[in-house]
């Protein structure tokens, strides 16, 4: 029996499908180990292990985060330990690096293949840090950022060889560690996210959006600056002003994935409106809060513009699954975008701290003949499918690299 063990704190998150498919090959059997389960897979073997952030203490404020790694790889550890105890030796451990979790790990099965998946290298210049003019950057956060990276580092030492979703991603990490890393994206269910028959949107008031409303989309984990919210805010203004059909939905959650929380200490939603309090047509500006993802898919099958805004930062499923599901793409000019959207293409980019730029660009899709609009959604598809399709490109780049690096059996 062939043993793959993965690591993921909210396991399965980037390994679902991944774990899913080899649970299903004969001769392997899959283990999962995490802090807070998020679903159960059907024949993976999942356990979870007890963590407990024991902060900082009196260590440097810079070391919080590698502090917190430290002690999450260490209960990873001792609950391995057991697992060895009672027998068990993996084969194959696949892990996220970014929380510590596969640290130590060849310390207790050094005979173990390790893959890590690397999604993030810090930089002081030219990524998220000092992106955003309205983020201030000092060199105190430069030099903190620095220090974060050591975690990625010792990750980078430990591993036998390392993934990174995209060619941008895998292009921050040190030029010493490249030949370490290969490129391969967790894959879009191209299936499940496609154009169809929409249902539509029932808002909170009983009012029904079909398709024949313009309906200008928006979609973040969080509504917050590193994914565009307020550029993507004051860009509404003037696009529901010049178009007195359109309606704008900004689907996403009022926490912080990334970054920080407003001055005021609110959400970031509140901060917007009170930003623009009187300037909005409230009864055309609706937030849903999240959705599941049968309800996004619907969502991006009515959108007739979808806006998508990032810092140079982690590229968002959203935007990949939105454009397999067809969509009329809006989206920043940034480097993890540019990877895969064509300008005039298969999507329109805009500058992303440029409100009125990226109005325009809504209002052009908007305004767009069928048949160039037909063409652009067809191409957005197109794109997703030959270069990020779960079953016929992403799963076949992992099976094989786990037969040819790791000789294992599937």
């Amino acid at each position: 029996m062939y043993n793959i063990l993965f690591l993921h704190k909210l396991f399965p998150a980037q390994f679902m499908h991944h774990a899913r498919k080899l649970a299903t090959i004969p001769g392997v059997h899959v283990r999962a180990l995490a802090s807070d389960f998020q679903a159960q897979l059907a024949g993976v073997e999942q356990h979870s292990y007890h963590f407990v952030n024991r902060g900082g203490g009196g260590s440097h404020p810079y070391l919080l985060e590698p502090n917190r790694s430290i002690w999450r790889g260490q209960a990873v550890l001792a609950h391995c330990v057991e697992l060895a105890q009672g027998g068990y030796r993996p084969d194959l451990i696949i892990g996220h690096n970014g929380w510590g979790e596969i640290l130590f790990l060849k310390d207790l099965w050094p005979q173990a293949g390790l893959i890590g998946y690397f999604e993030f290298y810090y930089r002081g210049q030219g990524a998220d840090i000092g992106f955003d003019p309205e983020e201030r950057c000092s060199l105190d956060d430069q030099a903190r950022v620095r220090a974060m990276n050591a975690i990625n580092l010792l990750g980078l030492e430990a591993v036998d060889l390392g993934v990174s979703p995209t060619a941008w991603q895998k292009q921050l990490y040190p030029l010493e560690y490249q030949n370490k890393l290969v490129q391969i994206h967790d894959g879009i269910d191209t299936e499940r996210a496609c154009p169809g028959p929409a249902r539509p949107l029932v808002l909170s008031d009983g009012r029904r959006l079909g398709p024949d409303i313009p309906l200008v989309t928006y979609v973040a984990r969080d509504l917050e600056p590193y994914r565009g919210f307020r550029p993507a805010m004051r860009a509404a203004v003037e696009i529901l002003r010049r178009r007195p059909d359109a309606h704008m939905v900004f689907v996403g959650g009022d926490g912080i994935s990334y970054g920080n929380p407003p001055p005021d200490g609110g959400t970031w939603r509140n901060h917007m409106l009170a930003e623009l309090e009187g300037q909005l047509p409230m009864d055309r500006v609706h937030f849903p809060g999240k959705l599941v993802h049968q309800e996004f898919i619907n969502l991006m099958r009515l959108s007739r513009a979808h806006l998508y805004l990032t810092y140079p930062f982690v590229l968002s499923w959203s935007m990949l699954e939105a454009m397999a599901a067809g969509v009329s793409l809006v989206a920043s000019a940034t480097p993890p975008v540019q990877e895969v959207v064509e300008d005039g293409h298969s999507g329109l980019l805009v500058p992303f701290a440029d409100p009125l730029a990226i109005a325009e660009g809504v209002l052009a899709a908007l305004a767009m003949p069928d048949t160039q609009r037909l063409a652009m959604r067809r191409a957005a598809r197109q794109t997703v499918v030959e270069r990020y399709d779960l079953h016929w490109v992403a799963l076949p780049a992992w099976l094989r690299l786990l037969r040819d690096r790791f000789q294992a059996p599937v």
